[in-house]
């Protein structure tokens, strides 16, 4: 994303000036505010920048993987902090499903639609499948546990704790943005070695970028969120008590040295955020802190997603859209109406939720800011030779997502909690 200080400040002035504004003029609309971002930024994208300056990701991959890679940590630790449910296999049932069965489900279909109807290499393939599966924990906020309420100075849970669809889409936008690394990295491998990727690397791509890298940034994300909750809660020395100050920074503390930590021992830092801000909720959890993290995590994101958002709708009107095809339409349509939905059904199919709750579970997997980091990190490590196609579907694809899921996303989850209600009704009496 080509640009000069001052046309930087003004895009960051409009995308404040837009959140303050569009989120309560849209309240009562059938427009969610990411879709209101992208038309504001697709408006900008077609005014005329003195000195030529250009708003895309393309040939300007580094900033924009570091930009959306910024908004997508802090996403993560805000997802962390909203769930107040026990880390424990049973409890979390919905979460395992979708991303350890949804997700390479969605990888594999991607990959043969991008290898089979667009006629991508298979290194390429592979990368879009893998950039396109995950649930965004950005953009699905609609559809989310909100986070703790504060009730005489305690932190509650929200009602929605209990909701199974949306602690599903919840718990699964934190771990599967993170699980979706390993296969990213298969497809770097492919472009890097080509035919030349052998037993030998594949077997080493299992050991440490499937397993290892997982299993690093569970350790160091849940003993960091642990001992960061433990001097925040319990330090010896009381000054030391962050919780009792109410300094809500330990939240961005914790998710940028939590992040760093884990890229520096070689895990993947989104897994190790997500279960840091999971640890970090867990303790003291009646504690009003907790509100008070999450607020402040949440102020932040919604500033960097405007601010991405308003620079994405930007790119679409000056020429990310250009090497976009009908075969690229159909698979990012088959992707959000068919792989995703049919994949994540596949995956609730024996799990006890009613019928009605399993289908917008499927169907409510948003694409989103996490899709453009990956394929911006994927980019700037090895030459994929359909680099611009892949820019032009995957923005398409986040931009159908935005609108199809934020269209349906209210009405869909009222009709939920009102079936929901009757469903309590009926069993009370």
């Amino acid at each position: 994303m080509q640009l000069t200080g001052h046309l930087a400040y003004l895009l960051a002035g409009i995308a404040l000036l837009a959140g303050a504004v569009l989120p309560k003029a849209l309240r009562r609309h059938a427009i969610s505010t990411p879709m209101a971002f992208v038309a504001v930024g697709m408006l900008v994208g077609l005014l005329p920048v003195p000195g030529g300056y250009t708003i895309t990701p393309l040939g300007h991959e580094g900033i924009t993987e570091r930009l959306t890679e910024l908004c997508v940590i802090i996403a993560l630790m805000g997802v962390g902090l909203a769930i107040d449910r026990p880390l424990r296999w049973r409890t979390w049932g919905t979460a395992w499903r979708l991303v350890l069965v949804a997700m390479p489900l969605c990888i594999a279909g991607v990959a043969v639609l991008g290898w089979g109807l667009m006629g991508l290499a298979p290194a390429s393939a592979l990368l879009l499948g893998a950039v396109l599966a995950p649930t965004d924990p950005v953009l699905a906020s609609d559809v989310q546990v909100e986070g703790p309420d504060v009730e005489d100075g305690i932190s509650e849970p929200t009602p929605e704790e209990d909701d199974e669809v949306r602690f599903g889409l919840t718990s699964e936008a934190g771990f599967n943005d993170g699980a979706a690394f390993p296969f990213v990295h298969g497809a770097i491998l492919l472009a890097a070695g080509a035919a030349g990727v052998g037993h030998a690397g594949w077997v080493s791509w299992v050991g440490w970028y499937l397993v290892g890298k997982v299993v690093i940034a569970l350790v160091v994300g849940g003993l960091s969120g642990w001992a960061l909750a433990r001097l925040a809660f319990r330090a010896p020395v009381r000054s030391l008590r962050l919780a009792e100050a109410g300094e809500p920074v330990l939240a961005i503390a914790a998710t940028l040295g939590v992040y760093g930590l884990t890229d520096l021992v070689g895990g993947y830092g989104f897994v190790a955020v997500f279960v840091a801000g999971v640890a970090l909720r867990s303790f003291e959890r009646t504690n009003a802190y907790h509100a008070d993290l999450h607020e402040f995590v949440g102020q932040l994101e919604h500033m960097l997603t405007w601010m991405v958002l308003l620079l994405l709708g930007a790119a679409l009107t000056d020429g990310l859209l250009a090497s976009l095809t009908w075969r690229g339409v159909l698979v990012a349509a088959l992707l959000v109406l068919v792989v995703r939905p049919l994949a994540g059904l596949l995956s609730l199919s024996r799990s006890g939720m009613p019928p009605l709750e399993r289908y917008a579970t499927a169907f409510f997997g948003v694409r989103g800011i996490g899709s453009v980091y990956y394929l911006a990190f994927a980019v700037g490590q090895a030459d994929f030779p359909d680099r611009r196609e892949l820019w032009s579907t995957v923005a398409f694809a986040v931009v159908l997502s935005v609108v199809v899921h934020g269209v349906t996303a209210t009405p869909a989850m009222r009709r939920l909690d009102r079936s929901r209600a009757r469903a309590a009704e009926g069993s009370a009496a």
